[in-house]
Protein backbone atom coordinates (compact mmCIF):
# COMPACT_ATOMS: atom_id res chain seq x y z
CA UNK A 1 0.00 0.00 0.00
CA UNK A 2 1.71 3.46 -1.58
CA UNK A 3 -0.04 5.93 -1.05
CA UNK A 4 1.13 9.04 -3.49
CA UNK A 5 2.88 11.72 -1.53
CA UNK A 6 2.99 10.05 1.79
CA UNK A 7 6.47 10.84 3.28
CA UNK A 8 7.56 7.80 5.95
CA UNK A 9 6.36 10.60 8.49
CA UNK A 10 3.19 10.68 7.48
CA UNK A 11 2.90 6.58 6.68
CA UNK A 12 4.08 6.26 10.40
CA UNK A 13 1.73 8.90 11.53
CA UNK A 14 -0.97 6.87 9.96
CA UNK A 15 0.28 3.67 11.03
CA UNK A 16 0.24 4.49 14.55
CA UNK A 17 -3.12 5.74 14.09
CA UNK A 18 -4.46 2.36 13.21
CA UNK A 19 -2.87 1.08 16.78
CA UNK A 20 -5.06 0.12 20.02
CA UNK A 21 -4.24 2.76 22.70
CA UNK A 22 -4.51 2.88 26.41
CA UNK A 23 -4.19 5.16 29.32
CA UNK A 24 -1.53 3.80 31.79
CA UNK A 25 -3.98 4.24 34.59
CA UNK A 26 -6.01 1.72 33.10
CA UNK A 27 -2.70 -0.97 32.63
CA UNK A 28 -2.03 -0.63 36.13
CA UNK A 29 -5.48 -1.01 37.52
CA UNK A 30 -5.39 -4.52 35.61
CA UNK A 31 -1.57 -4.84 36.75
CA UNK A 32 -2.58 -4.60 39.98
CA UNK A 33 -5.71 -7.39 39.79
CA UNK A 34 -3.67 -9.77 38.80
CA UNK A 35 0.34 -8.83 39.23
CA UNK A 36 1.30 -12.03 38.21
CA UNK A 37 -0.62 -11.94 34.52
CA UNK A 38 2.16 -9.01 33.64
CA UNK A 39 5.62 -9.67 32.41
CA UNK A 40 8.01 -6.98 31.00
CA UNK A 41 9.81 -8.41 28.04
CA UNK A 42 12.01 -5.22 27.21
CA UNK A 43 15.29 -6.36 25.91
CA UNK A 44 18.38 -4.32 27.11
CA UNK A 45 19.55 -1.72 24.47
CA UNK A 46 22.79 0.12 23.64
CA UNK A 47 22.87 2.85 26.33
CA UNK A 48 20.70 1.68 28.51
CA UNK A 49 22.19 2.73 32.73
CA UNK A 50 22.58 -0.97 34.54
CA UNK A 51 23.13 -2.41 38.01
CA UNK A 52 25.63 -5.44 37.78
CA UNK A 53 25.29 -7.52 40.53
CA UNK A 54 27.45 -10.30 39.59
CA UNK A 55 30.52 -9.41 38.12
CA UNK A 56 33.11 -11.64 37.08
CA UNK A 57 35.37 -13.18 39.01
CA UNK A 58 38.62 -10.72 39.75
CA UNK A 59 36.22 -7.94 39.47
CA UNK A 60 34.62 -7.73 42.91
CA UNK A 61 36.27 -4.42 43.75
CA UNK A 62 34.67 -2.87 40.54
CA UNK A 63 31.52 -0.15 40.61
CA UNK A 64 28.86 -1.77 39.69
CA UNK A 65 26.98 0.64 38.06
CA UNK A 66 27.54 1.60 33.97
CA UNK A 67 26.75 1.80 30.90
CA UNK A 68 25.51 -0.99 28.25
CA UNK A 69 27.74 -0.34 25.31
CA UNK A 70 27.67 -3.84 23.25
CA UNK A 71 25.88 -7.27 22.22
CA UNK A 72 27.99 -10.15 21.32
CA UNK A 73 25.24 -11.59 19.76
CA UNK A 74 27.69 -14.64 18.80
CA UNK A 75 28.35 -15.41 22.26
CA UNK A 76 25.06 -13.85 24.05
CA UNK A 77 27.83 -11.18 25.97
CA UNK A 78 27.08 -7.52 26.51
CA UNK A 79 29.88 -5.38 27.17
CA UNK A 80 29.11 -2.78 30.09
CA UNK A 81 31.71 0.00 30.88
CA UNK A 82 31.43 0.68 34.38
CA UNK A 83 31.46 4.23 35.95
CA UNK A 84 34.73 3.61 37.49
CA UNK A 85 36.27 3.39 33.82
CA UNK A 86 36.07 -0.57 33.89
CA UNK A 87 34.51 -2.47 31.38
CA UNK A 88 33.15 -6.22 31.97
CA UNK A 89 31.47 -8.93 29.70
CA UNK A 90 28.54 -10.35 31.32
CA UNK A 91 25.60 -12.66 30.44
CA UNK A 92 21.75 -11.01 30.76
CA UNK A 93 20.96 -13.10 34.49
CA UNK A 94 23.68 -10.81 35.28
CA UNK A 95 23.05 -7.25 35.22
CA UNK A 96 19.59 -5.25 35.30
CA UNK A 97 18.67 -2.13 33.49
CA UNK A 98 17.92 0.76 35.85
CA UNK A 99 14.47 1.75 35.09
CA UNK A 100 12.77 4.85 37.17
CA UNK A 101 8.77 2.67 37.35
CA UNK A 102 7.65 -0.49 36.60
CA UNK A 103 5.75 1.31 33.79
CA UNK A 104 6.71 3.68 30.97
CA UNK A 105 7.45 7.76 32.06
CA UNK A 106 4.67 8.42 29.00
CA UNK A 107 1.17 7.90 30.37
CA UNK A 108 -0.41 6.26 27.50
CA UNK A 109 0.38 2.55 26.21
CA UNK A 110 -0.35 0.88 22.81
CA UNK A 111 -0.93 -2.65 21.09
CA UNK A 112 -0.75 -3.42 17.61
CA UNK A 113 -4.29 -3.81 15.67
CA UNK A 114 -2.93 -5.59 12.98
CA UNK A 115 -2.37 -9.59 13.22
CA UNK A 116 0.29 -9.19 10.57
CA UNK A 117 2.13 -6.85 13.21
CA UNK A 118 1.80 -8.98 16.12
CA UNK A 119 2.99 -11.94 14.17
CA UNK A 120 6.64 -9.31 13.80
CA UNK A 121 6.51 -8.90 16.88
CA UNK A 122 6.24 -12.41 18.53
CA UNK A 123 7.96 -14.45 15.78
CA UNK A 124 10.21 -12.22 13.61
CA UNK A 125 12.44 -10.72 16.59
CA UNK A 126 10.42 -7.65 16.79
CA UNK A 127 10.44 -7.35 20.81
CA UNK A 128 14.24 -6.92 20.05
CA UNK A 129 13.86 -4.90 17.65
CA UNK A 130 10.98 -2.48 19.55
CA UNK A 131 13.57 -2.26 22.29
CA UNK A 132 16.41 -0.84 20.27
CA UNK A 133 13.96 1.83 19.09
CA UNK A 134 13.44 2.17 22.89
CA UNK A 135 10.13 1.06 23.45
CA UNK A 136 9.29 -1.14 26.69
CA UNK A 137 7.39 -3.92 25.78
CA UNK A 138 4.94 -5.91 28.32
CA UNK A 139 3.05 -9.38 27.90
CA UNK A 140 0.22 -10.55 29.50
CA UNK A 141 -1.18 -14.15 29.46
CA UNK A 142 -4.49 -13.52 28.44
CA UNK A 143 -4.60 -10.35 26.14
CA UNK A 144 -1.09 -10.00 24.52
CA UNK A 145 1.68 -7.62 24.04
CA UNK A 146 1.31 -3.84 25.13
CA UNK A 147 4.28 -1.02 24.53
CA UNK A 148 5.40 2.30 26.04
CA UNK A 149 7.67 5.04 25.57
CA UNK A 150 9.61 6.13 28.40
CA UNK A 151 10.20 9.32 28.09
CA UNK A 152 8.42 13.02 27.62
CA UNK A 153 9.41 16.28 26.06
CA UNK A 154 10.49 15.45 22.68
CA UNK A 155 9.48 14.07 18.88
CA UNK A 156 8.27 10.65 19.46
CA UNK A 157 8.02 10.31 15.95
CA UNK A 158 11.25 11.28 15.30
CA UNK A 159 13.07 8.96 18.24
CA UNK A 160 10.93 6.31 18.27
CA UNK A 161 8.00 5.90 15.80
CA UNK A 162 9.89 6.46 12.38
CA UNK A 163 12.88 3.99 13.47
CA UNK A 164 10.27 1.48 14.65
CA UNK A 165 8.13 1.84 10.76
CA UNK A 166 11.71 1.23 9.73
CA UNK A 167 12.23 -1.67 11.68
CA UNK A 168 9.05 -3.11 10.73
CA UNK A 169 9.71 -2.97 7.09
CA UNK A 170 6.66 -1.57 5.85
CA UNK A 171 6.74 0.88 2.58
CA UNK A 172 3.36 2.85 3.00
CA UNK A 173 5.34 6.13 1.74
CA UNK A 174 5.51 7.48 -1.56
CA UNK A 175 9.65 6.76 -2.00
CA UNK A 176 9.58 10.19 -4.66
CA UNK A 177 8.26 12.48 -1.78
CA UNK A 178 10.40 11.17 0.73
CA UNK A 179 13.10 11.89 -1.45
CA UNK A 180 11.68 15.56 -2.04
CA UNK A 181 10.94 16.20 1.54
CA UNK A 182 14.73 15.02 2.75
CA UNK A 183 16.52 16.72 0.32
CA UNK A 184 14.44 19.83 0.64
CA UNK A 185 15.58 19.48 4.41
CA UNK A 186 18.61 19.30 3.75
CA UNK A 187 18.69 22.69 1.53
CA UNK A 188 19.35 21.23 -1.76
CA UNK A 189 18.19 21.92 -5.14
CA UNK A 190 17.25 20.33 -8.53
CA UNK A 191 19.60 21.22 -11.44
CA UNK A 192 20.21 19.35 -14.83
CA UNK A 193 23.44 17.07 -15.31
CA UNK A 194 23.53 16.25 -18.80
CA UNK A 195 20.01 14.74 -19.67
CA UNK A 196 18.90 13.69 -16.25
CA UNK A 197 17.65 15.83 -12.87
CA UNK A 198 20.13 16.07 -9.69
CA UNK A 199 19.98 17.08 -6.31
CA UNK A 200 22.74 19.25 -5.84
CA UNK A 201 24.76 20.76 -2.86
CA UNK A 202 26.01 23.73 -4.57
CA UNK A 203 27.98 22.39 -7.48
CA UNK A 204 28.14 18.78 -5.92
CA UNK A 205 25.56 16.41 -7.38
CA UNK A 206 23.85 14.16 -4.61
CA UNK A 207 21.94 11.94 -6.19
CA UNK A 208 19.19 11.79 -9.05
CA UNK A 209 15.67 13.12 -8.53
CA UNK A 210 13.60 9.90 -8.52
CA UNK A 211 10.73 9.96 -11.03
Amino acid sequence: MIANGMTISDAAHRWVSEMNSYPQDMIRILMNAKPNDWHEVTVPKIGDRVYVYSLPDGCEDYAPYGELKNFIRECDVYLINLDDGNSVEVGIDDFEVERDGFLPMWGWLWSFGDLADNYWLEELGGIEKMSQCGFRIYENDDWGYFFGIDGAGYDFYEAHWIPLYKERGLQWHDPKAEQQYQMTMKGYTKGKLGTKEYWFDGDRAIEEVLK
